[in-house]
């Protein structure tokens, strides 16, 4: 006879995970701009660098904008549909266009002259160098 240990608390886990991945099927409530919109994004560090990877597929380059004020980076821009005439119909639409906008807090503060953004096949990349932290120096004072 095998003996199956029993861990309750894993069962929470599953039913977490269920739900965080029913809700991503849903359009962001964050993004007040066009709630049917909102690109997927990574946000990655190394020990130089913060990196942000931002799916924009159908996005054109022109239609981009990126902001970094005080630690919190801000993307926006556009997903425009092509232009049909009136005599064609959809049997089926399933594509969302519009206006987005995500802002992101930095985990780490980020020099804001040493920002690198490139954009290739519908992905953003975009580079922020950390600001280094001063190394600590200690002095010994001498009582007067």
């Amino acid at each position: 006879m095998t003996l199956v240990r029993f861990e309750p608390l894993k069962e929470f886990d599953n039913i977490n995970s269920r739900l965080q991945k029913f809700f991503e099927d849903f359009p962001s409530a964050g993004n007040s701009i066009n709630p049917g919109f909102s690109p997927r994004i990574n946000i990655l560090e190394n020990e130089q660098n913060i990196g942000i990877e931002v799916e924009l597929p159908g996005v054109k380059k022109s239609d981009i904008n990126i902001t970094l004020e005080d630690n919190i980076l801000t993307v926006k821009g556009e997903k425009k549909a092509g232009s049909v005439d009136e005599k064609t119909r959809y049997y089926r639409s399933e594509r969302v266009f519009g206006a987005f906008k995500r802002s992101f807090t930095m985990p780490k503060d980020v020099e804001s002259e040493n920002v690198v953004a490139k954009f290739e096949d519908g992905v953003l990349f975009i580079s922020l160098q950390k600001v280094q932290p001063k190394s600590k120096t200690e002095r010994e004072i001498t009582l007067s």
